[in-house]
């Protein structure tokens, strides 16, 4: 029976997509490949388990008091897992010890309606702040799907609101005509100011023709399926005020693991500056493995390490737990560090499973 061109073109990407699933990734050599800053690493529990909603995301930072406040992603049970593309809202929890117990205070943000770019889900919070304001960065979409993913912030001047929120996001997608790397989305801010006062928001992005064609043999939007041709970068943003206007790096995308092994790629990066260097954690998307972090280091930000070491382990390294069979089980995502004079304390991350088998943070100690 003859077999039309696109019915051939479907069956190749779909068998490529296999072999590339069951390739190995570079075959970790733990004890060579480990960072210091994974050896550090201590596990302590779960936190901000929610009977009605999935959280996720969490973002610390320290009060004037001394309490911690997290901002989190949360979206309702009933959505499942996938509810982070369509209904997500930041809420906010605060405790008076990094370990918890952690009181769940009001929901920060939630998508806007109507034609804002923010309209319909509010994700991946990371918190700031810069002179006397807090600064909450986040992803938002208008649509439900990654297509309308963009990074932007909302200001205030306390923990509690009320937040400022703006008409535009800090980063638009690049240009789909020129099939520029990040012009489908503008997504996972990491925010840093350096000593000279720039503005710095690294964020990652993909080519749209690539997820197209990714969608035509089957990639499932909002999943652990990441498809074969879409390559998630980070680039890089610059400004003289967090609020903007942002510039991008001409030099983008500043790190691609796709140039150090094929079909690998990474999101959720975190960035701070200690010890005279730029640091960087993010989540491994295949250079080892999809359980593992990524620890990188830059002298500017810009040339960061060609090869990352390993910045944390899978999740049942410090919170060992019974199976609990569901997608992305074993892995921590979305990385982000509680900072105490300068230097990072712990290390908060997202989970699935835990007691309502949805989804929580995870914190772990950073030993000195």
């Amino acid at each position: 029976m003859h077999r039309n061109a696109s019915e051939l073109t479907c069956r190749l990407f779909l068998r490529l997509n296999l072999i590339y699933m069951n390739m190995p990734a570079i075959e970790p050599d733990i004890e060579q490949n480990l960072s210091t800053f994974a050896r550090r690493l201590q596990g302590v529990g779960r936190i901000i388990e929610d009977p009605d909603n999935n959280v996720w995301g969490c973002s610390p930072i320290y009060d004037e008091a001394g309490n911690v406040h997290v901002f989190y992603s949360k979206w309702v049970n009933e959505s499942a897992h996938e509810g982070w593309l369509t209904c997500s809202q930041i809420g906010h929890a605060v405790a008076s010890h990094p370990e918890g117990p952690y009181e769940i205070q009001e929901t920060a943000l939630v998508g806007r309606g109507g034609d804002y770019w923010d309209s319909m889900t509010i994700h991946n919070p990371t918190i700031h702040k810069i002179g006397d304001l807090y600064y909450l960065f986040y992803m938002g979409n208008s649509d439900g799907t990654v297509n309308t993913k963009r990074a932007g912030v909302a200001v205030s001047d306390s923990l509690y609101g009320p937040w400022e929120r703006f008409d535009q996001p800090l980063v638009n997608a690049g240009s789909h005509e020129s099939d520029d790397w990040d012009s489908l989305v503008t997504s996972n801010p990491a925010f840093l100011q350096t000593p000279d006062g720039e503005c710095r928001l690294y964020y990652k992005g993909w080519n749209r023709n690539d997820w197209e064609r990714d969608l035509s043999v089957g990639t499932r939007p909002g999943t652990a399926d990441t498809g074969l041709l879409t390559n998630r970068a980070y680039g890089l943003a610059s400004a003289p005020s967090p609020l903007g206007p942002y510039v991008k790096y001409k030099g983008n995308p500043i790190i691609n693991m796709r140039t150090q092994l094929p079909g690998a790629q990474t999101e959720d990066a975190y960035i701070w500056q200690e010890d005279g260097l730029y640091k960087m954690i993010l989540r491994d998307m295949g250079f080892y493995n999809h359980e593992y972090g990524l620890y990188l280091e830059s002298k500017d930000g810009l040339t960061w390490d060609k090869k990352p070491q390993i910045g944390y382990l899978n999740s049942q390294v410090y919170l060992p737990e019974p199976p609990n069979g569901l997608d992305r089980e074993g892995r921590f995502e979305r990385p982000q560090l509680l900072m105490k004079d300068g230097k990072p304390e712990y290390l908060f991350c997202a989970i699935v499973g835990g007691r309502y088998n949805t989804s929580s943070g995870a914190v772990l100690k950073i030993k000195g």
